[in-house]
C-alpha cells in the first residue's frame, strides 16, 4: 500500500502475517522467506518421510574418560583443558596477532606465494609502519615459515625409510636398480587418524556405531559406510571379545593412485596414499579439509627398458609396494585387537578398535593391491577371455592361500590368474581380506570406463565406419541450460576429466538418437540408468532391484557393438565393464559408491601433490612437498582453533577494531563446513530448514537495467507482465483469484534497477531423496 508521511510520497509494504511494515518489495520477500516460509508437508503415502536406524548392540561407542573408564549416560564431554601461561597471554601463539595469523595464511596457503614475493611484501608492510617507529613482525620469508613451523596443531611430521633389494646379485656389473636405495616417506598413521578423529568440525558427519537404516516400509537403505553389512560384520566379529563392548569401531579407507606433475620436465610421476577415517560420512570425506590425509608417498622404482619385464624387477617392486603399506599402516595394528582411548568430534573420548577398511583405488592399482595377473579380475576367478561367463567364484585369502599351497606357479598364473611371488599387505592385519576390501570405483570404471573409453568410443567407430568422417561426430546443438555443455571440438580436451565424461553424459543420449541404430540407444539408456542409481548418496532395496535390472539390459543391448564399431571377437571382455556384476555386492558390503571413488583422491593429487611440487624448487623436490603439505596441515588445524574460539570472526580489518575497542570474541564451536567445491549439485549436510536461493556474486554485463528495455533486450516483449504478475502471487500467497485472472493494472508496478544473475544456487528440502542429512539438497 502507498502512504503519505509529512508531505512526501512513501511506499510501505506490509506483511500480511505479522503486518511488519518493509520499505522496499525485496524487504518484504526477504522478510517473508526467512520469517514465515513453511515446508510443504509430507504426504502420507510419502514411504521415504520416515526412517529408523538400528545400532549395533555391543560396540555402540560408549563414552568413556580419558583412562577409558565407561561414563553414565548423558554425562557432558570434558571441558577443554586448561590453556597454559603462554596462550593465556597470547592466545594467537605462535603468531602475535590474527594479522599475523592471516598474512602467513594468505602468503602460503591461499595465494601460495614465494619466499621473493613473500619478502616484497614483509619490506612494504615494514615501509608502511616505519613512520609510527613499527616494524613487520619478520624480516624475511625464513622467519614467517619458522613460525609456522611452530604451531602445535596438527603436528605430525614426515619420517623416510630406506629400502634395498637384498636378492642375489648377478655376476658381472647388475643393473642399476639392484644397487640403489630407495625411499618411503610416510607419517605416523595412528597420529594422523587421532587429529582426524578429534576434529570439532565433524561432530554432525561422523557415525559412531555401525547401523542398519531402514525406511518406513521396513525396508533397507545404505548411504555411509557404517549403514553397510561390512562394518556391521566386523563389528560382530570384534565384539566376540567380550572386552570390546562399548568400543568405538573405526574402519580406516585407505587409497592410492600415481600421478603426474609434469611431463615436460622428465615424466615426473609421485604415487600418494591417502587414508580416513570410515566413520566420517561420504559427504564429509567429498568435501576434503583433513576428512582425507596423504599419509605416505611410496618409492617408484625405475628402470631401463631392458631390465622393465624382467621377473625379478617386477618382482622387486610388488614386494616393495605391500611392504611399503604394511610399513604404513603397522602404527595401527595393535588398536585391531585391543581397544585404545581417542578423543571424538563431540568431545568425548571413545575405546576405539581400529580395522582395515575399504581401499580406493583404479583397476591397475587393485591388480598391484590383489596380487593377479593383468587383465584378470581382482574380485572373482573370472578367466580374462570372457570376464562375464557364468559360474566364476569369488576370490578370497583363505582360497587364494590354498591354491598357492597346492598349485605350482606356471599353473596359478595361467589358470587362476595368481601372482605366487606376491602376498597382499592385508595378510599382515586382523580380519583384513584385500579381495573384499577393493571399493567400486565410479571414475574409472562406470563414467571414464565404460561410458568415456568404451561406449563413446564404440558409437564414434560406428560413425566414423558409417560416414567415412573420423571428425563426424560433433555435439553443438545443445539448449542454453545451467549444466548442460556443448561439445563442438569434440574430444580434442588437453585432459579429459571425469567432470568432461559427466557433462557428456547428459547430452550424450539425445544427441546419437536418430543417428545410429536403436539397439545401440537401449544400450546406452539402460548403462546410463545404471550409473545414476549406482552415483546417488544413499541407495535403496528398491534401488537395488532396479541396479540390477538395468545391469541385465546393458549387457543385452551391448551385444549390437560386438563384431561392429572396432569390438572384436564373439563376446566383450573387459575388465572395467566386468566390474559392474560386482556392484550389487559392494553396495551392500560398503554402501553407496560415492563416497569410496578414486575421484576423491584424484581431487586429493591438486592439494597434496601437485600444488606443493609447484611451490619447490623441482630438484630432489619431495622433501619439499612433504615440508609443504606439513605447513599447510599446520595453517589448516591452527586456523580450525582459532575458529572454535570465534578468534576468525570478521574480516582482519573488523577483528582488529573489535580488540583495540578492548571487546573479546566470545568463544563458540563452529558447525561443520558444508561447502563442496568439487559437487556442483546433491545432497548437503545440515538438518532440515528454510530453503534458500544464493546467486552468483557478481551481475552479468552488458544488460539494461530497467524492466522494459531488458524485455527488448532478451526478446521477451511479455516480461514486463509476467514480472508484475509474479510479485501479485509474492505478495497474495493465499489470493482466492490466481494472477492469470487478475487485470494487470491490479498487479503490483515494478520500477526499480533490475539486474541479471547467469546462475544461482538452490537449497531446499527433499525429502524423496535421501541423500543428505536431514534430507537437504542443493542444486
Amino acid at each position: 500500500m502507498a502512504t503519505s508521511f509529512g508531505g512526501h510520497s512513501h511506499t510501505s509494504f506490509i506483511c500480511p502475517k505479522c503486518f511488519k511494515s518493509c520499505r522496499t518489495l525485496s524487504g518484504l520477500t526477504q522478510h517473508r522467506n526467512s520469517a514465515h516460509r513453511e515446508f510443504t508437508p509430507n504426504s502420507d503415502d510419502d514411504e521415504h518421510s520416515k526412517f529408523t536406524s538400528q545400532f549395533h548392540p555391543h560396540l555402540n561407542a560408549t563414552p568413556c574418560n580419558e583412562k577409558g573408564d565407561y561414563l553414565p549416560p548423558y554425562t557432558p564431554p570434558p571441558p577443554p583443558a586448561a590453556p597454559n601461561e603462554d596462550d593465556l597471554s597470547n592466545p594467537w601463539s605462535p603468531f602475535d596477532s590474527r594479522i599475523e595469523f592471516d598474512f602467513a595464511h594468505y602468503h602460503f596457503a591461499e595465494v601460495q606465494s614465494s619466499a621473493g614475493k613473500i619478502n616484497k611484501a614483509l619490506d612494504m608492510w615494514a615501509a608502511t609502519v616505519m613512520e609510527y617507529g613499527g616494524d613487520a613482525p619478520w624480516k624475511n620469508a625464513a622467519e614467517l615459515y619458522a613460525t609456522i613451523d611452530a604451531i602445535q596443531h596438527g603436528d605430525s611430521p614426515w619420517k623416510v625409510y630406506e629400502i634395498r633389494y637384498r636378492g642375489p646379485l648377478p655376476p658381472g656389473t647388475p643393473p642399476k636398480w639392484m644397487t640403489e636405495t630407495y625411499q618411503l616417506c610416510t607419517r605416523n598413521s595412528r597420529q594422523v587418524l587421532h587429529h582426524q578423529l578429534a576434529t570439532s568440525q565433524f561432530k554432525d558427519t561422523i557415525n559412531l556405531s555401525p547401523y542398519h537404516q531402514f525406511d518406513s516400509t521396513g525396508k533397507r537403505v545404505w548411504s555411509n559406510l557404517m549403514s553397510a553389512d561390512w562394518a556391521w560384520t566386523q563389528a560382530n566379529i570384534i565384539a566376540e571379545d567380550a572386552s570390546t563392548h562399548g568400543a568405538m569401531f573405526v574402519p580406516v579407507v585407505a587409497g592410492s593412485d600415481k600421478t603426474t606433475v609434469s611431463v615436460a620436465t622428465g615424466h615426473q610421476e609421485y604415487h600418494p596414499v591417502y587414508m580416513s577415517p570410515g566413520n566420517l560420512t561420504n559427504i564429509a570425506r567429498r568435501a576434503h579439509g583433513n576428512a582425507l590425509l596423504p599419509v605416505a608417498f611410496l618409492p617408484i622404482p625405475k628402470t631401463s627398458k631392458k631390465h622393465q619385464s624382467t621377473v625379478k624387477f617386477q618382482t622387486f617392486c610388488r614386494q616393495m609396494y605391500h611392504a611399503s603399506l604394511a610399513r604404513i599402516f603397522e602404527p595401527l595394528r595393535a588398536g585391531m585387537t585391543t581397544p585404545e582411548v581417542v578423543k571424538c568430534p563431540d568431545g568425548h573420548f571413545r575405546r576405539a578398535i581400529y580395522g582395515l577398511g575399504p581401499y580406493i583405488a583404479d583397476y591397475p592399482e587393485q591388480v598391484w593391491l590383489a596380487g593377479i595377473v593383468q587383465g584378470w579380475c581382482p574380485k572373482c576367478d573370472a578367466h580374462p577371455k570372457n570376464l562375464d561367463a557364468a559360474g566364476a567364484r569369488r576370490r578370497t585369502r583363505a582360497k587364494t592361500d590354498f591354491l598357492i599351497s597346492s598349485w605350482d606357479p606356471g599353473t596359478l598364473w595361467t589358470d587362476f590368474g595368481i601372482r605366487a611371488d606376491i602376498v597382499p599387505f592385508t595378510h599382515r592385519f586382523p580380519r583384513a581380506d584385500i579381495y573384499d576390501l577393493l571399493s567400486p570405483d565410479l571414475l574409472h570404471q562406470v563414467i571414464k570406463g565404460t561410458f568415456k573409453d568404451h561406449i563413446v568410443m564404440w558409437v564414434n567407430q560406428y560413425l566414423m565406419e558409417e560416414h567415412g568422417e573420423a571428425d563426424y561426430f560433433r555435439i553443438c546443438a545443445v539448449p542454453a541450460y545451467p549444466g548442460l555443455r556443448r561439445f563442438p571440438d569434440g574430444h580434442d580436451f588437453t585432459q579429459w576429466t571425469g567432470d568432461d565424461s559427466k557433462a557428456l553424459m547428459k547430452v550424450y543420449l539425445a544427441a546419437i538418437t536418430g543417428h545410429v541404430p536403436s539397439e545401440m540407444v537401449k544400450c546406452l539408456s539402460a548403462f546410463l540408468d545404471f550409473c545414476y542409481i549406482a552415483r546417488r548418496n544413499t541407495i535403496t532395496t528398491d534401488d537395488l532391484d532396479e541396479l540390477e535390472d538395468a545391469l541385465t539390459r546393458f549387457h543385452i543391448h551391448r551385444e549390437v557393438f560386438v563384431g561392429t564399431a572396432g569390438v572384436n571377437g564373439d563376446y566383450i571382455s573387459l575388465p572395467r565393464q566386468h566390474a559392474l556384476l560386482h556392484y550389487l555386492r559392494s553396495i551392500r558390503l560398503f554402501a553407496s559408491p560415492n563416497g569410496l571413488c578414486s575421484s576423491i583422491t584424484e581431487s586429493k593429487h591438486i592439494k597434496a601433490v601437485k600444488e606443493p611440487w609447484r611451490q619447490s624448487s623441482h630438484f630432489e623436490a619431495l622433501v619439499q612437498m612433504l615440508l609443504t603439505n606439513t605447513r599447510m596441515d599446520k595453517l589448516d588445524a591452527a586456523g580450525r582453533a582459532f575458529a572454535e574460539l570465534r578468534m576468525m570472526d570478521g574480516t582482519t580489518s573488523s577483528y582488529t577494531a573489535m580488540v583495540l575497542n578492548g571487546e573479546q570474541p566470545q568463544p563458540h564451536i563452529v558447525a561443520a563446513d558444508d561447502d563442496n567445491e568439487d559437487d556442483d549439485n546433491g545432497p548437503v549436510t545440515g538438518p532440515k530448514s528454510l530453503s534458500s536461493i544464493k546467486l552468483a556474486r557478481i551481475p552479468a554485463r552488458g544488460y539494461p537495467s530497467s524492466v522494459e528495455a531488458l524485455a527488448n533486450h532478451i526478446h521477451q516483449p511479455q516480461f514486463p507482465h509476467l514480472l508484475r504478475r509474479f510479485l501479485y502471487d509474492q505478495i497474495n500467497p493465499n489470493a482466492d483469484i490466481p494472477s492469470n485472472e487478475v487485470p494487470i493494472e491490479d498487479c503490483p508496478y515494478f520500477s526499480s534497477r533490475i539486474s541479471v544473475y547467469h546462475s544461482a544456487v538452490a537449497r531446499f528440502y527433499a525429502p524423496s531423496d535421501l541423500c543428505g542429512a536431514g534430507g537437504m539438497y542443493q542444486e
